[in-house]
């Protein structure tokens, strides 16, 4: 008699779950045990233990591409934006140097307290001497990061990381109009790949360089050129570590992208900004137009745009060394450019590279 009456909902109205919650949960929940093997690898390669090749099934990709990584990334993005206390300045920004063994003599300004808000910390600017332009190679390291993968392209096949490929026509989209080209273009051909060579005796070749988040985001061009067209891609924002790569076959035909063409001296030249986890903001300095990770564009398709009008029949110069775009965090840029058959990377796969530091030359 003297006791309180509670009302309480039926068991199945307090329990109720939504798919969305159970995606969430799922494929956050396999996202992490996904970066916990890609620890272990680490370790595994670090000890100089060679790991095989395990490839991520359909479900494994499906589950993956479940988490709302475009949402998450936009979100993160916001909260780069929010202005942080003074006081609380040093203590965030001297946490995130010491997780990810950032050099803040390199950067122009070495006061933690400039910094209003992460955005500006993670785009800081260098010090000019920090990162001398090498003259005497004709491509030089748009960025900092280190090299995955180098080489000829083969087969129409393009290695991400050793032993894992994606299709070079999935990555790229098809072929750009010729209207935007300046150079001379090669007979028809059934190869997407002979397509993209455009001169006698000439061979295909890509480098990947992945940039972790403790590396300079800026990226710059890597050779003097012409860009004369902008295709991007919206799609997922998997992590681009070399540890996914491995795992998830054309992990950068999954992600949302931004490929620039356009020639060099030698024909056909290109460079790839790829997205990842908190990366879905990508910056193109003279493209006002663009604009990654839009609720407004849906992944699987594709936007075209040219630099060549009536009044510019040029394109984009771009000088070898001069600032070209930004990323948010960190993330992959992909080359793939024509250059006749003498030419010769001075790279080795793994190595840490930074920007102005030779790629390759004849």
């Amino acid at each position: 008699t003297g006791r309180k009456k509670f009302h309480t909902a039926p068991v199945r109205q307090a329990f109720r779950l939504r798919p969305f919650h159970v995606l969430v949960a799922t494929g956050g929940g396999y996202a992490g045990y996904r970066k916990y093997e890609d620890y272990k690898l680490e370790q595994l390669e670090k000890r100089g233990i060679e790991v095989p090749v395990k490839l991520a099934s359909e479900w494994e990709v499906a589950l993956y591409k479940s988490v709302p990584t475009r949402l998450l990334s936009r979100a993160w993005g916001r909260l780069n934006q929010v202005e942080l206390p003074t006081w609380l300045r040093k203590p965030v920004y001297s946490l995130y140097i010491w997780t990810f063994g950032v050099n803040m003599q390199e950067a122009a300004v070495e006061d933690l307290h400039h910094y209003r808000n992460l955005s500006e910390f993670f785009r800081r600017k260098l010090k000019p001497q920090a990162r001398p332009v090498c003259g005497l190679h004709s491509v030089i390291s748009p960025s900092d990061g280190k090299i995955l993968n180098f080489g000829q392209v083969k087969n129409c096949e393009v290695e991400q990381v050793k032993g894992v490929t994606y299709s070079l026509e999935s990555f790229l989209g098809p072929r750009v109009c010729p209207e935007d080209l300046h150079f001379s273009q090669a007979p028809p051909s059934n190869s997407f790949q002979q397509q993209l060579v455009t001169k006698e005796g000439n061979e295909l070749y890509h480098c990947v360089i992945y940039l972790a988040p403790g590396d300079y985001h800026c990226f710059h061009s890597p050779t003097d050129w012409r860009v004369s067209h902008r295709r991007h891609f919206p799609g997922s924002l998997m992590s681009v570590n070399p540890g996914v790569a491995r795992w998830i076959k054309e992990l950068f035909c999954h992600n949302e992208r931004v490929v620039l063409t356009g020639d060099w001296k030698h024909g056909f030249f290109s460079l790839t900004a790829v997205g990842a986890t908190n990366v879905g903001s990508i910056r193109i300095y003279f493209d006002q137009d663009l604009h990654t990770n839009s609720p407004r564009y849906s992944k699987g398709s594709y936007n075209d745009f040219s630099f060549i009008t009536n009044n510019n029949k040029e394109g984009i110069p771009m000088r070898k060394g001069e600032h070209l775009g930004e990323f948010n965090l960190g993330s992959t840029i992909v080359l793939i450019f024509e250059a006749p058959k003498d030419f010769k990377f001075h790279l080795e796969a793994g190595q840490k590279i930074r920007f102005g530091e030779a790629l390759g030359s004849l």
